[in-house]
């Protein structure tokens, strides 16, 4: 039995790339961007990748586990966009040395900086839930994905442009819903890696960070975790592609640092700007926060105050 999408803050919800939002739009223009994309050879990352040459970025990264598939995505790549230079280079996330010289060797010829990073790669874990799952596998899912997050994110940090560079993290819905049980470890991870991103945020204010969850999309992970079978509904991988590529034009300034969901018009999000960039919407905190009003607040107790039996 399928379920219900969960209800969205606009009017329409997207399930595939649409004018606003396309490579061949202007304002989307990625021309002469340098572009890192980890999990780049299949699913979201390898779309994604796609995208950001279509709209025309000099130099793409392809970070990923698994050379095959890399190497399929960056002959696709320049074979449809040969004015674009792809770099296909295996690397594990959880891995700083690998991930380190992956982003050297990228940049070593020149002086040029990363634009945009694509935070794309993820690892699923134990699929059971807090009551039975493995403990060390539930920690090893956790430790997967958030240390991918925090050794990319140093990483990108290194070799960041100096002005409007933006970084992508590529979450999930399980990091603030609880949809399946079986997804604790990928839940915990998930939420972590968001604090990891929104880490980078806080201590580098001219880096625009944004959080995403991708939709619905039928990768070889979500499949592995029954997703779109389980749910009975599906998005077009060229949804998320375009959401991000969208997010790196200047346009998308007024959401930096929110937690988005591709699913989610930008086109109405866009006419609310100025609302939404000056409040806490689409923040991860607790509900109310900060309290409002400008009412004097009266601070009870002290050190003396203390329960004494």
């Amino acid at each position: 039995m399928s379920q219900p999408r969960l209800p969205v803050p606009t009017n329409l919800n997207r399930t595939t790339c649409y004018p606003t939002i396309s490579p061949t739009r202007p304002a989307n223009s990625a021309k002469g961007k340098t572009v890192v994309v980890t999990g780049g050879g299949t699913g979201i990352g390898a779309e994604t990748a796609h995208f950001f040459a279509a709209a025309g970025a000099s130099r793409i990264l392809l970070l990923g586990r698994r050379p095959d598939p890399l190497l399929a995505t960056k002959k696709s790549i320049e074979a449809e966009h040969p004015n674009t230079k792809v770099t296909a280079t295996p690397a594990d996330v959880t891995d700083k040395g690998q991930v380190d010289a992956a982003f050297t060797n990228f940049l070593k010829d020149g002086d040029k900086k990363i634009d945009v990073l694509i935070s794309a790669a993820a690892a699923t874990g134990p699929l059971e839930g807090v009551d039975d799952v493995d403990p060390t596998a539930f920690l090893a899912g956790v430790q997967a994905n958030v240390g991918g997050a925090l050794l990319v994110a140093q990483a990108f940090l290194r070799h960041a442009a100096a002005a409007d560079a933006v970084a992508v993290n590529v979450s999930s819905n399980a990091a603030h819903v609880n949809f399946a049980r079986a997804f604790a470890s990928y839940s915990v991870a998930k939420l972590a890696a968001y604090r990891v991103w929104d880490a980078v945020a806080f201590a580098h204010p001219e880096v625009r960070v944004y959080h995403l969850q991708p939709g619905i999309v039928d990768t070889d992970m979500n499949r592995a975790a029954g997703g779109v079978k389980a749910l009975g509904y599906e998005d077009h991988v060229s949804l998320p592609a375009g959401f991000m590529l969208w997010l790196a034009s200047p346009e998308a300034r007024f959401l930096k640092g929110k937690f988005l969901w591709s699913n989610w018009d930008v086109d109405e999000l866009k006419t609310r700007a100025e609302e939404i960039e000056g409040s806490q919407e689409f923040n991860v905190q607790v509900v109310g926060w900060p309290f409002g009003g400008d009412s004097e607040v009266k601070t009870v107790g002290g050190a003396d105050s203390h329960w004494k039996n």
